[in-house]
């Protein structure tokens, strides 16, 4: 079954749990042949809702074999446990769900397709519940007292009214999972399933027949006798913006404005600039393509009657030099498409220096040429509104004795590593707002995420990022790993100030 497939019956399967047919929703989800472990999770919760106890523990077990880091799988197989009244069990689920907060006050799942938030206080007294029920009334107080240090104002008064019975010995309602709530398919993936009518309807502007309502490809014309022979033009096909191009040789990018293609390729020409460079449009990316590169492409109806003949396969021959960029003459590229970075840094236009700095955002100064310490500090100072003595700038990510760059620092060795009058630096600031000193952001992947760009950031589950700049509300630009590029926001957590 394709993903497609899945995504199809998934989405039809929480739409029956909207109008009520749970019957319907749970037949479907099990007809899924590869279910993932937010589908297992969906039919334990409505085995649950079908009082089928066992039947849900195998859904809960599936769900936690998928996702071992699932902390609300956990929470509702120890739910199941509870109802079968193993209580030794549903207390070890609970205290797996508390470890897989990893000290966090909650979880949001809305962002994996869940409309619920698990609280660790409502773990814990649930984990304290179990205690009471194994007759451990000192160590249910004792969860119960350290659910205190995670209460939030909402859930205050449940928790001191646990912490009041469990004083007097009396057992208390668990927290328990709200029904009918389950994990949706993205939304933005179930949109792509409809059929879409890009070309419309045909609709009849003028003829020279009276009341013609024909709309197809070839209408009857009252034929002229006589008349001048006058070979049609082809008609060309254009439904996108620029002039088509075939790639003709593999391109592979040095800079973030530059865009991969490979042999092959359709891309669309919207400028040409006069160094040989043209900015193009491929698969809704934009980005800049050696024009040498590339060969125009005619798609008109006339190329119909070569259909039969096959394609033609792009040259074998060597690829041409790779002609070089010259300021003020290479067309703008954009390599981020439209939900990406959409501003890149102008060339210079004379024979200063573009020093782009990486900060907390990412920002580019002009300076004059070999310009010295004091030149270069006092331009990135009037750009950030900060006093030159607060701020330390270094040559690489990591501030060391060989890095920084200081009044004693040998700027000729500096400029040699710029490249066309181009480079980067690394920028700290130590401001002090309110008296408090302003800290990096750091993140922690919670899914692991393969770039498909040169642009792009890939990082594994629970590595640490160091968050650079907000490119839109579902794009960020961090480093990883020695490495810089930009990832969706969806794949990330900010790490509490206490886990840091």
């Amino acid at each position: 079954m394709s993903f497609v497939d899945t995504l199809r019956q998934w989405d039809e399967a929480v739409t029956c749990v909207d109008r009520q047919d749970l019957p319907e929703a749970l037949r479907t989800f099990v007809a899924i042949q590869e279910k993932n472990s937010k589908i297992f999770f969906n039919i334990g919760c409505l085995h649950l809702l079908n009082k089928d106890l066992d039947a849900a523990e195998k859904a809960f077990d599936c769900s936690i074999g998928k996702d071992e880091h699932l902390a609300v799988a956990f929470f509702q197989r120890g739910m199941t446990f509870y109802k079968k009244e193993r209580y030794e069990e549903s207390l070890a689920d609970f205290q797996y769900a508390f470890k897989a907060l990893r000290g966090n006050q909650l979880i949001d799942y809305k962002a994996l397709g869940l409309r619920y938030k698990l609280y660790a206080c409502e773990v814990l007294l649930n984990v304290a519940l179990s205690e009471a029920r194994l007759g451990n009334w000192e160590k249910a107080h004792e969860k119960l007292v350290k659910a205190l240090d995670y209460k939030t104002d909402a859930k205050l008064n449940l928790i001191d009214k646990a912490l009041d019975s469990a004083l007097r010995q009396k057992l208390f309602k668990p927290v328990e999972f709200p029904s009918k709530v389950l994990f949706r398919p993205n939304k933005h993936y179930v949109a792509e399933l409809e059929k879409k009518d890009y070309l419309g309807k045909a609709t009849v502007i003028a003829s020279v027949i009276p009341q013609d309502a024909f709309s197809g490809f070839a209408p009857l014309q009252p034929q002229v006798e006589d008349g001048p022979t006058r070979p049609k033009e082809p008609e060309v096909l254009r439904a996108l913006e620029g002039e088509p191009h075939t790639v003709l040789f593999e391109f592979v990018p040095e800079t973030s404005d530059e865009l991969a293609v490979v042999p092959g390729n359709i891309v669309f020409v919207l400028q040409k600039g006069a160094d040989n460079w043209a900015s193009v449009i491929f698969n809704e990316r934009r980005g800049l393509v050696p024009y040498n590169y590339l060969e125009r492409l005619e798609i008109s109806l006339a190329s119909k009657k070569n259909e039969g003949q096959g394609v033609s396969q792009p040259p074998t021959r060597e690829p041409p030099t790779r002609p070089e960029r010259k300021p003020g003459l290479t067309p703008v590229g954009n390599s981020s498409g439209e939900t990406r970075k959409k501003h890149q840094d102008e060339g210079p236009t004379d024979n200063s220096y573009i020093v782009k700095l990486r900060f907390t955002f990412n920002f580019a100064v002009s300076v004059p040429p070999e310009s010295p310490y004091a030149v270069l500090i006092e331009t990135v100072s009037k750009k950030l509104k900060v006093p030159p003595a607060a701020i330390t700038l270094s040559l690489t990510s990591e501030v060391t004795e060989e890095s920084v760059i200081d009044a004693s620092t040998e700027m000729e060795s500096v400029w040699s590593r710029a490249s066309s009058r181009r480079i980067t630096l690394w920028c700290k600031a130590t401001e002090q707002t309110d008296g408090n000193q302003k800290s990096e952001i750091h993140l922690v992947a919670i899914h692991s995420y393969e770039s498909s760009n040169p642009e792009d950031l890939s990082f594994h589950q629970g590595d640490k990022i160091t968050l650079l700049s907000r490119v839109n509300q579902d794009w960020l630009e961090g480093q990883c790993n020695g490495n810089t590029g930009i990832f969706p926001s969806s794949f990330v957590e900010e790490v509490p100030v206490n886990g840091q």
